[in-house]
């Protein structure tokens, strides 16, 4: 028998908006980002060494250009030959990506942001890092721009 009273309530609509109200909440707080992928910083992708100097030129430098992509992780080799002092920079590329980790001899840096990588003498470090913002960036060795020691991250 059907019943006209309006104060009794068709249990299936009640559970609908339960239902929805929970997921409401549950998104806007987060649950939704429970069955991520994991840590896109880990997943990197090895760029080609950059080194600086070579056998046919103090100031040559291996790679020009790097053509990079947003919320790709990257891992990126730096090399110096030690013919020159190079003093690596890319002040604004370094305020476009987030920096994991950087590693040289044997240690592991944990910084915000990476200012300068300075080799006075032969060595390497690597960094890792996920670009975050599009744009062309330059890179270089400080005071060598002149003599060809510069190229640039292109982000897309």
């Amino acid at each position: 028998m059907k019943s006209n009273n309006k104060n009794e309530t068709d249990p299936m609509s009640m559970h609908k908006t339960i239902a929805l109200n929970i997921l409401l909440i549950g998104s806007l707080i987060g649950f939704d980002q429970v069955h991520a992928a994991g840590d896109l910083t880990r997943r990197t992708q090895s760029l080609p060494d950059l080194e600086f100097g070579s056998e046919e030129s103090d100031y040559a430098v291996s790679q020009k250009e790097y053509q990079l992509e947003t919320g790709v992780a990257y891992q990126l080799k730096v090399i110096a030959d030690g013919q020159k002092e190079c003093a690596f920079q890319a002040p604004e590329f370094s305020q476009a990506i987030f920096l994991r980790k950087i590693e040289a001899g044997g240690v592991e840096i944990k910084a915000v942001t990476l200012v300068e990588l300075e080799f006075e003498e032969a060595g390497e470090a690597e960094i890792f890092f996920l670009p975050i913002k599009p744009g062309r960036f330059p890179f270089y060795c400080k005071g060598l721009q002149n003599k060809g020691m510069e190229g640039s991250f292109v982000v897309k």
